[in-house]
């Protein structure tokens, strides 16, 4: 096991501390945290967020140290990381990673807060464990492939382990011990894209369930229970059965000196990140040409094929979720009104313009996009307008990418639309919500991020 890229992922994990993280990549997540629990607070009124709460508060203690955001509840650590996980996910503003395509901070703040209020753990403690969460989640998606990207949602998925190695380290654990935790995350890695052609509520159930199976695996690894120690690499662990394209060197790649939580991006448009370089190709298009979506005659979107695997599913979206997966609906909206952000598609099934622009929009593969993805999401979109123009339009890192990141005060406006989008707060409420939680690095402990 010296040379076992699973061993070697777990030690990192167990041994980070701050002095070994670099400065930057340390402010970049107080960026993420800032986000992602702003995109929590956001999905407090989902019907499918409000069902697990419900669950949560059923089969889970009425009290206990750990908050759930949608309404400040305290419970265990288990169904507070379940609930936030879940909420934190569903309106489509949580972070992204390229490379590996997934949602680091739906599956790693949740245990990693849950965990730390438990405990009385420190806010910069709670930031690097997160790192550490952030770290190994994303290097076992890009690990797992794009093969397996086709059929599993890697968030959930890789995902266990994520939440398994922030949690693990705020708990002490040794790097054997961590190890153990993968081994146990692992084996209960699940998460199906089918859900997408039902418009079903799986994909909270998804970020639910990897946050709380993670937390649960560091809890048990601390108590002596064991799990596969090759669960990534192994003849019959999860590269085995659900990938055709593994790369086990991705596990490792350059562990302490290439920041894979500094590389993750920032989604600027509510919806799913399949549509966002196509968007703002769009975008910039329009502005270039000053093109009306009255204008257009027809847009082809040039893709690679994962975003027409994924967004393929929906035909006409019949939930406002499922229209965030709806290559259609969201250039409708960039077409007509320049946005698709949270309250722009809260009007989406009624919009007749959207719909109409919809049967406008289609789809193609591109070998140029193709080569570059997952690295680089470029957007190209081909126009053709009512009066015969056709045009091209392309844009070359979406907004929020490491290249065209956003900045604090955009993130902080970001932060406050999501937390006012919630219903909690109001606009002087969400300002002073989202200034406490620029905080975090300061704080001597964890508590309340609602109450204190």
């Amino acid at each position: 096991m010296a040379d076992s890229p699973s061993k070697a992922l777990a030690e990192f994990a167990a041994r980070l501390n701050r002095a070994m993280v670099p400065d930057d990549v340390f402010a970049r997540a107080e960026d993420l945290f800032v986000d992602w629990a702003a995109s929590a607070l956001a999905g407090r009124s989902a019907r499918a967020v409000q069902a697990i709460d419900r669950f949560a508060a059923t089969m889970g203690p009425t009290e206990g140290p750990s908050e759930i955001l949608i309404s400040g509840r305290g419970t265990s650590p288990y169904f507070a990381a379940m609930v936030n996980a879940a909420a934190s996910h569903v309106v489509e503003q949580d972070d992204i990673h390229n490379g590996s395509v997934v949602h680091p901070g739906t599956v790693v703040f949740p245990p990693a807060l849950a965990t730390a209020q438990a405990f009385g753990a420190s806010g910069e403690a709670m930031l690097v464990a997160a790192i550490a969460g952030y770290e190994v989640g994303i290097r076992v998606g890009e690990f797992l492939g794009r093969s397996h990207y086709r059929v599993f949602h890697t968030t959930a998925t890789a995902g266990t382990l994520a939440a398994a190695a922030a949690t693990g380290h705020l708990l002490g654990l040794t790097g054997e011990q961590m190890l153990h935790a993968f081994g146990s995350a692992g084996t209960q890695s699940a998460g199906l894209w089918e859900f997408l052609r039902d418009a079903a509520d799986s994909k909270q159930l998804h970020t639910a369930h990897a946050a709380s199976t993670g937390l649960a695996s560091a809890w048990l690894a601390r108590d002596g229970f064991t799990g596969a120690r090759a669960i990534l690499e192994g003849d019959k662990g999860l590269a085995a059965g659900m990938s055709r394209d593994a790369d086990p060197a991705r596990l490792t790649d350059r562990l302490g000196s290439r920041w894979a939580t500094a590389e993750t991006s920032f989604k600027y448009h509510a919806s799913c990140r399949h549509t966002h370089p196509a968007a703002d190709a769009l975008l910039i298009g329009m502005a270039q040409e000053k093109l009306s979506g009255d204008d257009i005659a027809k847009v082809t979107a040039q893709v690679h094929q994962a975003a027409i695997d994924v967004l393929g599913a929906v035909d006409v979206p019949t939930t406002i979720h499922q229209a965030k997966f709806s290559m259609g609906s969201v250039l409708g909206l960039i077409a007509h009104g320049g946005t698709a952000d949270l309250a722009t598609f809260e009007t989406v099934l009624g919009r007749a313009d959207v719909a109409r622009f919809r049967d406008k929009v289609v789809m193609v593969h591109d070998a140029e996009v193709e080569a570059a993805y997952p690295a680089r999401w470029i957007g190209k979109v081909a126009i053709e307008t009512s009066d015969g123009r056709r045009l091209a339009s392309r844009c070359e890192e979406p907004k929020g990418d490491p290249g065209n990141m956003l900045t604090r005060a955009e993130i902080t406006a970001k932060a406050e639309a999501l937390v006012r989008f919630g219903g909690g707060h109001d606009g002087v409420g969400a300002k002073a919500m989202v200034e406490r939680l620029w905080q975090v690095t300061s704080w001597p402990r964890v508590g309340s991020l609602l109450n204190d």
